[in-house]
Order: C-alpha cells, then structure tokens, then sequence
C-alpha cells in the first residue's frame, strides 16, 4: 500500500456486480488503495443499467435518469477528474407529462413550471402544493442530506433519528402526506407516484420518499448524452485509469470465507478460490446469501429473514423503435383508470391486473443519436406483481401483453403498430434469471419505514467478517442517487475497518 496510509500491503477487494452500486463502491476504494478486481457476470458493464443495440437503436435496460448528478461528480473528483470531460449531461425538461384516461395533462417540470401546471388545474391548491415543497425540502435535508450516506449498523443510530422521523411523521405514506397539502386527486397522484420510482408503493411508502420531489426540484433532471449507457462507459473508464480490474462474463459462483484472518475464497469464471480481504456485493441480496455465501450458516439465517421480508413489485419493460418520430416529451407517464386499486393489485395481487399504468421513456427526444435519422427508441415499462406474488406464464403471456400497452399507446402515438421496426422485452422472469432478482422483483426491498435505515440489511454484514453490501438492497434504497450513496456509505466502513483515512488524496495510476 501507499506510504501515505502508513500500510506496508494493500487491502484486496472483490466487488461482485457493476451496476452503479458496484461501480461507484470500486472507483472509492481503488482511489482510496485498496486493489479492486469487479466481477460482471454480464457481456457488458452495467447491471441494470444494460445497454441493447438493435437495426442502430440503443435502448438503456434501466435507469432513464439522472437526478443529484453532484453524487456522481464526486466520484470523478476523488480522481482529480472532471465528469463534463468523459460524459455530459442534458437537461429534461418537462421532467415528466402526465396524461390521464380524461384527456388531462400536466407538464411536471422545475422551477415555478409545476406551480404555473396546478394553478391552471386546480388553483385552489396551489397555496397547499408551496407548503408542500417547504414540507418536501425539510424531509430532503433531514433524510438526504443527513442520512442517506450514514450508515444504521447499530439500533441506536436509528434511535438517534427518531424524533425526526417522529416529527416528519415518517409513520404516514406518501400520499397520505400529499393528500394533507393538496385535495384534487389528480395532483395527489402527480405528487405521490415517484415512489414507484424506486419501487414503493405510495399508499405504502414512508413520507421521508416525498424528498424525491425537492431533490428533483432543487437540482433538476438530466439524461446522459449516449445515454445511460455513455455514464457506465464513463464510469468505466475511470475506473481503469485508476488501476481497477474488470471481468466481464465472469459470474462468481461461489464465495467461501475463512477466519483468522479473514479471507474471502471466491470462485469463478476466471479462477478458483482467489482470495480476497473483503468482499462488495452488488448483487442481488437473496442471491448473495442464498448461492453466494450459502455455505455459510449465518448466511442462511440471513435468507430467512430475507424471504419474510417485503419485496418491491416486478417490471414488464418493452423496448421499441420506430420508424418515425413522435411529439412526446421525454418522459410521459399514462395513469391507468384506477390508482390506488391498481397498486393495491400490483403490489398485493395474486394475478395479472387487466387494466394498467404506463411510463414511457422517448431518450431520442433529448438525444437523437440514440435512434436511426427519421426514427426514434424507447422503452415502456409497466408495473407488475413480482412472481412471489404472481407466478405467471411470462414466456406465454409476455408478447400479447405487450400488444395490448403498444395498442394503449396509440392514444398518444398515432399508428404506432404500424411504425414499430424493432422490439424485445424484459419479463419479471427475465428479471429472475438475467439479474438474479429475488422473485423477479425489480428493486429489491420495498422502501416502507419497518425495511428503512436500520431496519433495512446493512451497508456491513454484522455476522460475516469481511461482507459488505451496496445497491438497491442495502440502505438508503433503490434509485441511481440511492445506490451510489449505498457505495459511499459502505466505501466509508471499509476504508475504517482497513484503517485508512476517510480524508485520502487520490492516488495516481501507474
């Protein structure tokens, strides 16, 4: 190791999936000295954010977003880099248009354009909907940007918090907190769906998820030039510079620790038992106790208590190109003619619901290059029951449900069918089996207060030495901002644990 850390031999660490949790995890501990080797189990870096190239149309497999692009600036900065020098980043306005089945629409966008949005709608809430916002920046401060990068390993971290959780009335969900600032239902559906986002439900959710609304509205909605897949690549290319080793095609099949000292036996595609100090993992959480560590005893107990835990609902996500454009705004979500029903459904359902909601993701509005000259992509998801709760015939029923959402589509998009040139999808089964998703769930845990900090698995595996954990499973929860500041949060222990200080100056590739 460096002389600056006092250390005659560096740390070497195993980070297991590179998604943005496992990416952003390696690029902190490699600037920091310990060695990294990720693991991608994948053709490509990426994990949800998985990029498909199809006839000259790319579709990003997730995230279609960026929101507190600061986080993702710090990563490169930890290098002595600028992010504007590997990637940019476009600015999405309106954030998103909402439509409903009664032909309303609203243009949910920053600054007073939301404001300008409710006083056209319903005047009479728009007083509400200003409280509101001071409501939603008070949450923002306490569980953004006070928490989100603290680790909870003990029950007194949690305690420490509680009386402002207490006085934020994190008992209440989501909507239940917005139906206090506003009363037509329609705004109440536009204030409370982002939990969706993240794969909460809003009757559900706790109310510290409203900071979603001042986190956007504070520093606003960008998408990658390249698209999502150009900030992996980013991000990727950094984290070489900076020495890291990254495997593609190579799952870890196995990982077997032994004690005094500690030393983590991984094996997989490229080698068997090649040690480690320790261990990241961004996969899945069930996977990486179930097959991973599953030799371990304690590990087991930890499954246990991972399959009486509640899981986020799964994606029936269509990717499409067509042929010719379309006047959309980059994001458009389409409320089906229930809500709160429908996520009862969704979320609790034992079938597939005959009605739906729709979000539509149109990336060649903001960035063109992403769709053939004439034509555009985009991707359509809609939210499902996670197989635990539905087990469904997905190879059966997968292509006549995506007929129906691209026939509910020609609402908006006149003909479509017709223009439709290329198309795949991805299933809760193609979930379950490409990502290792527990029952197909799309985003791990669901976010409610009893699976949040604390009470949420932690960044540290309090009974395996050497298992540390980032993503949409760990605290603070699912979403690009939550999963980097997972990364921060678990980089912070493992830099403590080795005994290197927090306050590194990064280290030069050779």
């Amino acid at each position: 190791m460096s002389e600056r850390s006092g250390r005659s031999v560096r740390k070497r660490a195993a980070i297991v999936g590179s998604g943005f949790g496992g990416l952003a995890a390696a690029i902190r501990l490699q600037a920091a000295g310990i060695d990294t080797v990720l693991f991608e189990a994948r053709d490509k870096p990426g994990g949800r954010a998985y990029v498909y190239e199809d006839e000259g149309y790319t579709f990003d497999g997730g995230p279609t977003v960026i929101t507190a692009p600061h986080c993702l600036d710090e990563l490169f900065e930890l290098a002595g880099q600028r992010r504007q020098d590997y990637v940019d980043f476009l600015p999405v306005t309106p954030f998103y248009r909402l439509l409903w089945q009664d032909g309303t629409r609203l243009d949910y966008a920053g600054g007073s354009g939301l404001l300008d949005e409710i006083q056209r709608l319903c005047p009479e809430d728009a007083p509400g909907y200003l409280r509101f916002v001071d409501y939603s920046k008070e949450v923002f401060q306490k569980g953004y940007t006070e928490l989100a990068h603290a680790p909870f390993l003990r029950f007194s971290d949690m305690l420490k918090v509680a009386p402002s959780l207490a006085r934020l009335r994190a008992d209440r969900s989501v909507y239940s907190t917005v139906s206090r600032f506003v009363k037509h239902e329609k705004l109440r559906e536009a204030l409370s769906f982002h939990s969706l986002l993240v794969g909460g439900n809003p009757f559900e959710t706790s109310s510290i998820y409203t900071l979603i609304h001042y986190l956007e509205r504070n520093w606003g909605v960008f998408f990658p030039r390249g698209g999502t897949g150009a900030l992996v690549q980013a991000l990727v290319k950094l984290y070489g510079e900076l020495g890291g080793e990254l495997r593609l095609s190579c799952p870890v099949s196995s990982i077997r620790v032994e004690r005094s000292p500690v030393e983590h036996r991984v094996t997989s595609a490229a080698g068997v038992d090649e040690p480690f100090d320790l261990v990241v993992s961004n996969s899945d959480l069930h996977h990486t106790y179930s097959r991973l560590y599953g030799a371990e005893p304690e590990a087991q107990k930890t499954v246990k208590k991972l399959e009486r835990s509640d899981w986020s609902m799964s994606l029936y996500v269509l990717y499409f190109g067509t042929n010719r454009a379309y006047d959309l705004a980059h994001h458009t979500v389409v409320f089906g003619p229930r809500y709160r029903g429908l996520l009862q459904d969704v979320f609790h359902g034992h079938a597939l619901p005959e009605d739906f909601s729709l979000y539509l993701h149109a990336p060649s509005v903001t960035d063109p290059s992403l769709a053939p000259a004439g034509g555009a992509t985009f991707y359509v998801l809609s939210p499902v029951p996670h197989l635990g709760n539905a087990p469904l015939d997905w190879d059966r029923i997968g292509d006549q449900y995506g007929d129906r959402i691209l026939e509910a589509l020609e609402a908006q998009m006149p003909n479509l069918r017709q223009h439709v040139v290329v198309k795949r999808s991805l299933t809760p089964r193609g979930f379950a089996s490409d990502l290792f998703a527990y029952q197909g769930s799309a985003f791990s845990v669901a976010p409610k207060l009893t699976q949040s900090a604390w009470f949420r698995p932690h960044n540290r595996d309090p009974k395996i030495p050497g298992l540390y954990l980032v993503g949409a499973g760990t605290h603070p929860g699912a979403g690009v901002p939550g999963v980097v500041s997972s990364a921060k949060a678990t980089a912070g222990l493992v830099l403590a644990d080795c005994g290197i200080s927090a306050n590194f100056e990064p280290e030069a590739a050779e």
